[in-house]
């Protein structure tokens, strides 16, 4: 007799560990599987890990098919332990769910159910071939977590956008308006290059862009799968093709957004250098955001880790547009005349408060905090 269960009271201690052994299984396919999800797949039989597996590369399989070919003949009278719902539907390749009942799965546990219109209902399938499940365990919010742009993008057809900033103890990002700051170590450098390689998108403002000139690439241990786009908000048009961005344009896409007002002559010299130039509208304070983000949507755009700077930060939270920070908090006082990481923000009018995500981690003497806008 099958049966759902959705309380995670029902599981015992041991078969938590293993769901969250799933679960960080998942994140190693950062920056190689979005716009899929993370997924991670743990097969468990007489108490023993039999079987292993995680979604490794976007079009290639599926957490529960590695698992299950990890295990083989193991896998018969088992329990699969994944991060999310397994898929019911064929895309790119073939469902999991009717997979973990052919190879003989007796009992499946799930994190998250899955948001999708055509992959959800694997659950379904699973219970009506006689499969136990027990799911989802995680909350909604829980889930959004672990998977934020895949939900974010599933739920609200819309870019999830995170804010990378990292600030001295008294809350600037650098030590004078215009000077170039390094206020992080390598450690905490090599963390923000892994998380780049997760988002679809690099933004900055044109101060930053001006003043740090950056690359925005991806340069760490993680090789993404797409060289992620680099956006620059430059409502003037004051970039020059003399910038770090167009060292590498002809491989790493290169969008400027600037005003409807912009001077003819300098978007002319950007976009022969071989950047796109996008005009939108101004806003009170720069250029319209929502313009910005419904072009980026249209141009296949998902995700956007915005670094900068804090004028753009505080743009983004007040349009309430951000949904996660990173933090970065160095252990440095940078002084009165340090640059503010929020400068413009506006008094707070929404009640929702900014809520932790998982405990804070510590790259060197840097830690970063994980902030999630609440529900």
């Amino acid at each position: 007799m099958s049966s759902t269960l959705t309380s995670p009271a029902t599981l015992s201690a041991g078969e938590l560990e293993w769901l969250e052994q799933a679960e960080a299984l998942a994140g190693e396919g950062w920056g190689r599987v979005h716009p899929n999800p993370l997924v991670g797949c743990v097969i468990v039989r007489d108490g023993k890990v039999v079987g292993e597996g995680y979604h490794e590369y976007f079009d290639g399989p599926h957490a529960e098919v590695r698992a299950l070919k990890a295990a083989g003949a193991r896998a018969q009278g088992g329990t699969a332990y994944v991060s999310l719902e397994p898929c019911n539907h064929h895309g790119k390749t073939p469902p999991c769910a009717p997979a973990l009942v052919e190879a003989g799965i007796a009992r499946v546990v799930y994190g998250a159910g899955d948001p999708g219109v055509q992959s959800a209902g694997g659950n379904l399938h699973l219970s009506s071939e006689g499969v136990e499940v027990v799911g989802p365990v995680y909350t909604q919010v829980e889930a959004r977590r672990r998977n934020p742009m895949f939900f974010h993008n599933a739920e609200e057809r819309s870019i999830y956008v995170a804010l990378k900033l990292a600030v001295s103890l008294d809350g600037h990002v650098a030590a004078a308006p215009g000077e170039r700051t390094t206020v992080t170590g390598q450690l905490a450098q090599q963390e923000v290059h892994r998380l780049r390689a997760g988002f679809d998108a690099i933004m900055v403002g044109s101060n930053t862009a001006l003043t740090d000139d950056p690359l925005l690439t991806v340069r760490g241990a993680v090789t993404p799968r797409v060289r992620p786009t680099r956006v620059v908000l430059d409502t003037t048009c004051r970039l020059t093709p003399s910038a770090a961005l167009f060292r590498d344009v002809e491989t790493t896409p290169l969008l400027i957004f600037t005003s409807a007002d912009a001077d003819e002559g300098s978007v002319a010299a950007l976009e022969s250098a071989g950047a796109h130039v996008i005009r939108v509208p101004r806003s009170e304070n720069g250029l319209e955001l929502p313009a910005v983000m419904k072009s980026c949507w249209e141009r296949g755009i998902r995700s956007v880790l915005c670094e900068g700077g804090g004028k753009l930060a505080s743009a983004l939270t007040t349009a309430r547009i951000a949904r996660r920070f990173y933090m970065f908090v160095a252990p440095v006082v940078l002084g009165e005349s340090g640059v503010p990481a929020f400068p413009d923000l506006a008094p707070a009018d929404d009640p929702r408060r900014w809520d932790a995500v998982g405990a804070s981690t510590y790259f060197g003497d840097d830690v970063l905090v994980v902030l999630d806008r609440g529900q």
